[in-house]
C-alpha cells in the first residue's frame, strides 16, 4: 500500500524521502543508524545519518510534534541554545498498511555530549556540578524569554565544552511553553524544583550503577543548580539602590553583566526626590555578549567562553606591535588571517573532528601557556601548535559524532581544563604568530 506521507519543513530536504518510514523507527536497519550515546527519554529515538550530517528522529503523537516544531523554531529565533528542528513527519503507513507514529527530526548538535556520557568518567565533583552550572543558565536564559520548560533535567539537555566550562542546550521542549507576559515567580520556582528532583533521581541512577564518582553527592549537586540559578536571576533582574555619589555602580552593574555573557537591553534609573539615592534596574537582559561581539567582528560562531578567550588573544594581538590605534574591525581582519585561520589549517584533516576550531584554538593557547610555565621561556604559536596536536589533540576521541558500538557502554574520556585557567600570554614576539 502507498503512502501518502507529509513532511512539514520551513526548509525540506529532499533526502527525507530516502529514509524508511514505511518501518517502524525500532526496526530501521543497522546501516542507516548512527550508534551515538543519548540520555533517557519517554519516547523513542534513534540518530540516523542522511547525507553528511546526523539527525535525531523521535517517534511520538502528531499533535505533540508540531507542538515541539514550533516551539524549537521559536526559541531558535529568540537565540536560546537548542537543538535545530528540522521536519514534522505523518502520515506514515507501514507496506501491509499499518499507520505509524509521526516523528519529530531535528539535528543532532555536532561536539555535542549528553550528561551520561561525560558523568560515566567519574569526573571530579567540581567539574560534575559545571554541568549543572550551565544547566542553570540554559534555565535563566529559557525564563528571561517567559519559557516555562516543565521537564528541567540533564537527560533534556546536551553539553558542549566551552573553553574549560560547559555550555547546556535544550533538546527536549515537548512539556514547554512560551509566555508572552514573562513567568511568574511560581511558574519559575515550579521548573527549579522539577529539575532539582530530576537531577538528583538521575544522578542517583548513575550512583547505583557505579558510574558515579564516590565524592559526589547526588542531592547536593542537584540543590546546586537552585543556588547557581537563584544567585544567577538576582544579578540578572534585582533592582539596587545605592547614594548618588556613587553613580559608579550603574557601569559596575553592567560589567558584570557583561561578564556573566549577558548584554543589558535596557536599564531603568531613577533618583529619589531628595536627589540622595539613585535605584536601577535591568529590563531586558540578553544573553551572548561575548559570542555577539566576536561574531560581529570576525565572523566567528563561537560558545560564550571560547568566545571571551579568543577576544582576549584577539586584544593581546590589538596591544602588540602598532596596532593599538587602528580600527578594531580591521584587527580582528588581520587576527583571523594571520591567526586564528592558519592554526585551524594546520590541524591534520583526520583530526579537525576531535574538537570544534574554538575549543581547538582555546586549548591551544592553554597548552602553549602550560608549556611556557614550566620551561620558563616564550614559546612561539607554531611551536605550541606542534605540541599540541602530536601530545594532546592527536590522542583524543573525536566529538564532532561521538559513535560508539551499540550493544556496549559508552565511555569518553573527558580532559578538562580548571575554569581559572591562564589567559594566553600578550607580550611575544611578532614571529610566532606568522610561522603557523
Amino acid at each position: 500500500m502507498a503512502s501518502a506521507l507529509s513532511i512539514t519543513s520551513a526548509m525540506p530536504d529532499p533526502a527525507l524521502l530516502d529514509l524508511p518510514w514505511n518501518l517502524p523507527l525500532e526496526l530501521w536497519p543497522d546501516e542507516t543508524i548512527a550508534a551515538l550515546p543519548k540520555g533517557i527519554s519517554r519516547h523513542l529515538v534513534r540518530f540516523v545519518h542522511l547525507g553528511g550530517y546526523v539527525l535525531a528522529i523521535k517517534e511520538t503523537s502528531a499533535e505533540l510534534a508540531k507542538r515541539e516544531y514550533e516551539l524549537l523554531r521559536t526559541l531558535q529565533r529568540l537565540d536560546i541554545p537548542g537543538v535545530e528542528p528540522v521536519a514534522v513527519i505523518t502520515d506514515r503507513v507501514s507496506s501491509e498498511g499499518e499507520h505509524l507514529a509521526p516523528a519529530l527530526v531535528t539535528r543532532h548538535l555536532r561536539f555535542s555530549l549528553p550528561y551520561r556520557a561525560l558523568y560515566s568518567q567519574a569526573l571530579r565533583p567540581d567539574t560534575a556540578t559545571r554541568l549543572v552550572d550551565a544547566l542553570a543558565v540554559l534555565l535563566a536564559r529559557l525564563h528571561v524569554v517567559g519559557f516555562f520548560w516543565g521537564d528541567v533535567s540533564l537527560s533534556n539537555t546536551l553539553f558542549r565544552r566551552d573553553a574549560g566550562s560547559f555550555a547546556a542546550y535544550l533538546v527536549d521542549a515537548e512539556t514547554g511553553k512560551l509566555y508572552d507576559g514573562g513567568l511568574s515567580n511560581g511558574q519559575r520556582e515550579n521548573d527549579l524544583e522539577i529539575g532539582r528532583v530530576n537531577i538528583a533521581g538521575e544522578l542517583l541512577d548513575l550512583q547505583a550503577g557505579g558510574r558515579l564518582d564516590d565524592d559526589i553527592d547526588p542531592v547536593e549537586v542537584a540543590d546546586g543548580i537552585v543556588a547557581a540559578y537563584r544567585s544567577l536571576w538576582t544579578e540578572l533582574t534585582a533592582s539596587e539602590s545605592f547614594p548618588s555619589e556613587e553613580r559608579w555602580r550603574i557601569n559596575r552593574r553592567v560589567e558584570r553583566l557583561n561578564d556573566l555573557g549577558f548584554d543589558i537591553e535596557e536599564l531603568s534609573i531613577k533618583q529619589d526626590e531628595t536627589g540622595t539615592q539613585v535605584r536601577i534596574q535591568p529590563k531586558v537582559v540578553d544573553a551572548g555578549h561575548h559570542s555577539r561581539r566576536l561574531l560581529r567582528l570576525t565572523g566567528i560562531d563561537a560558545g560564550e567562553n571560547q568566545a571571551r578567550r579568543l577576544l582576549n588573544d584577539l586584544d593581546a594581538y590589538r596591544a602588540t606591535g602598532d596596532r593599538k590605534d587602528l580600527d578594531e574591525e580591521m584587527v580582528a581582519h588581520d587576527w583571523v588571517s594571520r591567526v586564528f585561520e592558519p592554526v585551524i589549517r594546520a590541524i591534520p584533516k583526520e583530526l579537525r573532528g576531535k574538537l570544534e576550531p574554538a575549543e581547538a584554538f582555546h586549548q591551544l593557547l592553554e597548552h602553549r601557556w602550560y608549556r611556557s610555565q614550566n620551561e620558563a621561556r616564550s614559546i612561539p604559536l607554531a611551536e605550541a601548535l606542534s605540541s599540541y596536536i602530536d601530545t594532546v589533540l592527536r590522542h583524543r576521541r573525536d566529538e564532532m559524532t561521538v559513535v560508539a558500538p551499540a550493544t556496549t557502554s559508552i565511555t569518553l574520556p573527558v580532559d578538562v581544563i580548571e575554569a581559572d585557567g591562564p589567559e594566553a600570554a600578550a607580550e611575544d614576539d611578532e614571529d610566532w604568530r606568522t610561522k603557523v
